[in-house]
């Protein structure tokens, strides 16, 4: 949604609306009211505009356009119905005459990027099927006739890095092809020799900014430009008119569009006109106005210099273009002020309640005093804003060297030495950062989803057996705590409800994890009656069902046929069982069998005791562990890192707070599962300790809650500290600002809800 405002009105969007591009019955960032080249072909022509493609566009521009078929652009699976709903429109769209301009926005390239990457064997084909698509329309343009006088620009609104995704600051994502073609242009342009060489910051002809193409489009179909616009008319274009009064014209209407714009941003500045450029002075700002003002009176009829006068107005308008661009934002910075002292006194607070738990603890505190610090410097490179996870794999694996050399100095009795125990949790910690490759600088390289991806046999093992340990602990809790044999066997068909509707998501979202898998086909066939919507309500309510019966037969029942040696399964662990399912409901296929890894570092951790005082060794590791299982399950700091896969499971109709909970709630999994395991891990802590056990717990529970705070407030402090500090750096919107939007959600979503309500709230 961005690109595409940037696209039709030339004004640089806002990090607002990348926010609502999220939102799909937003109807708040309409551009309906604004001047966009859209606006001024509608209101000059008595023909119609048509779009067929992302509804993006239709949410946009709503009553714009006599005939459409939008289609969603969230169901990344999908990579031709997607296209073909496009496709199909075209031959009778090129014969009618009744329309000024037609829109198709085609999703395929851009799915096939996020599902496999832009090496994917799908792309090659879909660029083929393209190509062929654009034979056909400029075949049309070239015989029919009332197409002989049209237009066809080709461009992508945004690009790719080598992982498929967008939103980031590499050449690949902020690079994109531009094509104008018209039978009209052979006469008219030499061209270039193609194909060119290739470049791997992909730039080949020449760069122009987006925004140019609107008032390139407003010159070249005789409209007004767009009021808002910034961009500048793209320089080729003008050789379409071989007088150069003509070009001057052109380029002085831009000149004057822009300065209006000028003048509005930059009020107070002086607005004298000397005679000559020369005599311009002053502040930038001054200058550029003043300059704005001897170009935009018009050149003598009799002027001889036509090239000189070209190129002064050129470059004023890439000097005014670059000026507005950079206060395209409006900044109150008084609210942001007062943001940054609230987080801070939080974090003052934090601070002064946390300092006598880091004092005592020595090293521990001062590794967790350490992170914090060093953590929150990061906050003002964008390299390591980019590249976070880079931090937290060395943190936890700096804290698990730790450990391991506090072992070795002590003795040790049981069969199994403690450093062993660190040893194994090191090594699982090791494959679960191998996972996934994510940041900007490794992303698209080898990782261990790309490897089962193409051993779909071993991916459906390990995810049988990542549903198998939980519903077995389930099993063993009903058994234990349910008065009726059925009961106890409740969590068998509910855990194959659970991991059906994964195979029958899968079929749906990723069909290449099930390539090779005939003996899923007649499942598969029975499955599709089945709505997928449906499919994932069974699993939500049988979840629900046994929550039920969980909370009601530890309030009701005493504990039956458990053996005297073993403790009866508690309601931490039951519950954490319960939530382990729903996370790996909402996981991808791919990203599932990291949770029997994590379960595995969680049941050696709940089994062996860690040598250093539990009220600050708990809340240190899980910390380390859960902000780690963030970056391994494949998120970053990027826009184009959220994962909306999930997001829609049993939803049939958008509703925000729905949507917006199980978005949170997939891209989150990993850091959710260890808030669970930490209260159990607290819970187990507090065991020992006899009729004071609730004390204890509680008090366990409050350590961790506000060591939790002080990291969150840390957090907040540094991102509004750094946003603050570099609002005009270069990178503000593409590194900085998506930075700002996940510290809220790690904050508001996560620690808020989570953290505290979950954490602290329900199972403290």
């Amino acid at each position: 949604m961005p690109r595409v405002k940037a696209l039709t009105t030339g004004s640089v969007p806002s990090f607002v609306d990348l926010i609502l591009n999220f939102a799909e019955s937003d109807d708040t960032s309409t551009l309906a009211t604004q001047d966009s080249w859209l606006a001024q072909l509608k209101s000059r022509s008595d023909r119609n505009l048509v779009m067929y493609g992302d509804d993006t566009w239709l949410r946009l521009f709503p009553d714009f356009f006599k005939r459409a078929d939008g289609t969603t652009s969230f169901f990344v699976s999908d990579f031709k119905e997607v296209d073909n709903n496009v496709t199909r429109h075209v031959p009778e769209e090129l014969a009618r005459d009744d329309w000024s301009a037609m829109i198709m926005h085609y999703l395929g390239l851009d799915h096939i990027g996020h599902k496999t990457g832009p090496q994917s064997p799908y792309m090659a084909p879909k660029q083929t099927e393209m190509d062929g698509i654009l034979r056909q329309i400029y075949q049309a343009m070239e015989s029919q006739p009332h197409l002989q006088s049209s237009l066809l620009v080709l461009c992508g609104d945004h690009g790719m890095n080598e992982a498929g995704n967008h939103g980031g600051s590499a050449s690949g994502e902020t690079s994109t092809a531009l094509v104008f073609v018209s039978p009209k242009f052979a006469k008219r342009f030499p061209g270039f020799s193609c194909p060119t060489g290739s470049n791997g910051d992909y730039e080949y002809f020449r760069t122009v900014e987006q925004s140019d193409i609107v008032p390139s489009l407003a010159a070249l179909l005789g409209f007004p430009i767009p009021l808002n616009n910034l961009g500048v008319i793209i320089p080729e274009m003008l050789e379409f008119w071989k007088d150069y009064q003509k070009r001057i014209g052109i380029l002085q209407a831009n000149v004057v569009q822009i300065l209006d714009i000028a003048r509005r941003t930059f009020p107070s500045s002086s607005t004298t006109s000397p005679a000559s450029l020369s005599e311009c002075e002053g502040t930038e700002t001054d200058v550029l106005l003043c300059e704005g003002e001897i170009l935009a009176i018009a050149t003598p009829p009799d002027s001889k210099d036509w090239d000189s006068e070209l190129s002064k107005r050129l470059t004023w308008l890439r000097k005014a273009q670059a000026a507005l661009s950079g206060t395209a934002s409006n900044y109150d910075l008084k609210k942001m002020l007062l943001g940054l002292s609230l987080s801070s006194t939080a974090l003052i607070t934090a601070s002064v309640m946390s300092y006598p738990l880091l004092r005592r603890s020595r090293i521990p505190g001062l590794a967790f005093g350490s992170v914090l610090l060093a953590y929150g410097v990061m906050h003002f490179a964008s390299s390591y804003v980019e590249e976070e996870q880079q931090f937290w794999y060395w943190a936890s694996s700096g804290w698990l060297c730790y450990l391991f050399t506090k072992q070795q100095r002590k003795r040790c009795n049981s069969r199994f030495p403690q450093s062993g125990i660190v040893v194994a949790i090191a090594i699982l910690f090791r494959l679960t950062r191998r996972w996934n490759q994510t940041g900007q600088k490794f992303a698209g390289e080898p990782d261990i989803v790309k490897f089962l991806s193409q051993n779909v046999i071993l991916l459906w093992f390990l995810i049988t057996a990542s549903y198998a340990v939980p519903s077995r602990r389930l099993c063993h809790a009903a058994a234990t705590w349910f008065p009726s044999v059925d009961l106890s066997l409740l969590p068998v068909p509910i855990t194959m409800v659970a991991l059906l509707f994964k195979i029958s998501f899968t079929a749906a979202d990723a069909p290449e994890l099930l390539t090779g898998m005939t003996l899923m086909n007649p499942l598969l066939e029975t499955l599709k009656s089945i709505p997928l919507a449906t499919q994932a309500r069974a699993v939500f309510a049988g979840l629900a069902i046994l929550l039920v019966l969980t909370l009601c037969a530890h309030t009701f029942n005493r504990p039956t046929k458990n053996p005297p040696s073993s403790p009866p399964p508690t309601l931490h662990s039951t519950l954490h069982s319960l939530l382990t399912l729903l996370l790996l409901t909402q996981s991808r296929p791919t990203n599932i069998p990291l949770f029997l890894l994590f379960t595995l570092q969680h049941s050696l951790l709940h089994h062996h005791h860690l040598p250093l005082p539990p009220t600050l060794t708990l809340p240190l590791t899980t910390l380390l562990l859960r902000q780690s299982s963030f970056f391994s399950l494949g998120a970053s700091n990027a826009i184009s890192s959220i994962d909306l896969s999930n997001a829609y499971n049993g939803v049939t109709a958008y509703n925000i707070s729905v949507v917006g909970f199980l978005t949170l709630l997939s891209n989150w999994a990993g850091p959710v599962f260890w808030v669970s395991a930490a209260a159990e891990l607290r819970a187990a802590a507090s065991s020992p300790n006899g009729a004071k056990v609730k004390a204890v717990r509680a008090a366990l529970s409050t350590t961790h809650f506000l060591l939790a705070t002080l990291f969150a407030a840390t957090s907040a402090t540094a991102v509004m500290a750094a946003c603050y500090a570099l609002r005009e750096h270069l990178f503000v919107w593409t590194v900085f600002s998506p930075k700002y939007l996940f510290a809220g959600a790690w904050v508001v979503g996560f620690h808020g809800v989570f953290e505290g309500v979950v954490g602290w709230g329900v199972l403290g």
